[in-house]
């Protein structure tokens, strides 16, 4: 099974920047989709944004304009650059990967926002 490792979580102040990494552990096609999902303690998992082979990229409305998302051009990493964080996007990040019934998750990266 594909192994996926996210980098990059910590504690930063409100209105700071983080860059989460996700590396999959073996090669990936062109056609699955990569992204990152997050939970917060006491809430459902939640789509944050999602990048396809083909980069088309898709965020949470909550994130847009604040975050980006993008992919290597052999398709194995993501980045997810997160600017102007708020103490609400406290929460573990867990990076995704599906390709038509496949799926696997990573193990999750906590980022921390202080107000």
């Amino acid at each position: 099974q594909l192994q996926l490792e996210e980098s990059g979580g910590g504690l930063v102040q409100a209105g700071g920047s983080l860059k989460l990494t996700c590396s999959a552990s073996d090669s990936v096609s062109s056609l699955s989709v990569m992204g990152w999902y997050r939970q917060a303690p006491g809430k459902q998992r939640e789509l944050v944004a999602t990048v396809t082979g083909h980069r088309t990229k898709n965020y949470a409305d909550s994130v847009k304009g604040r975050f980006t998302i993008s992919r290597t051009t052999n398709w194995r990493t993501i980045f997810l650059q997160m600017n102007s964080l708020k103490p609400e996007d406290t929460a573990v990040y867990y990076c995704y990967y599906k390709r038509l019934t496949v799926e696997s998750w990573g193990l999750g990266t906590q980022v921390t926002v202080s107000s």
